[in-house]
């Protein structure tokens, strides 16, 4: 039964990295990497839906993003989602496809980006420390109903809390590199 717990837990918190790496992935350093626009929402027949499901994207430079749309009649939308997003990049059009090249980062938007990757990850921490409770509180009711006993209880707190403090460390390590890589010039 412990097992059960720490395995559903150890899930959980594979999770809270998934997400985490994918949002961090959004973010963009100082080369363009299609991950900054596929998950940017466009307004597509009234929906709104992953630019990712609407147009190829590309890297043709290191500094520059191509986007060729599957269906030419979504140009205008996506040109209006990227300029509508808080991204600060301009569209160029050309009647088939939109190019977005990217401006060196200053120094003072490196410092706002490291700041974004703090919140995410310090969110990423709260969502392990959350799974740990409701993974404690489970073998709380798991003792109540008799169970477990009390030293598997205890046992299983202090594994619980290993565990969380192994995938904190994953997580700090991750915005750390993340961190570098924006700080690199």
């Amino acid at each position: 039964m412990l097992k059960e717990v720490y395995k559903e837990t150890e899930a959980r918190m594979k999770g809270a990295i998934q997400a985490l790496e994918e949002d961090l992935s959004g973010i963009r350093t100082g080369r363009a990497s299609p991950a900054l626009i596929e998950r940017l929402q466009v307004e597509y027949y009234g929906n709104p839906t992953p630019l990712i499901q609407l147009a190829s994207i590309s890297v043709p430079e290191p500094r520059s993003l191509l986007i060729k749309p599957f269906d030419i009649s979504s140009l205008k939308a996506i040109e209006r989602a990227i300029q509508a997003s808080d991204l600060g990049l301009t569209p160029n059009n050309d009647g088939k496809s939109i190019r977005l090249n990217l401006p060196p980062l200053t120094e003072e938007r490196r410092r706002e980006l490291v700041k974004v990757v703090h919140n995410r990850v310090e969110e990423a921490r709260v969502a392990a420390r959350n799974v740990r409770r409701d993974s404690i509180r489970d073998l709380r009711e798991f003792e109540q109903e008799k169970l477990i006993s009390e030293d598997e209880l205890k046992k299983g707190e202090e594994e619980l809390q290993k565990i969380t403090e192994r995938y904190i460390e994953m997580i700090n390590a991750i915005g750390e590199r993340k961190e570098k890589e924006i700080l690199e010039v």
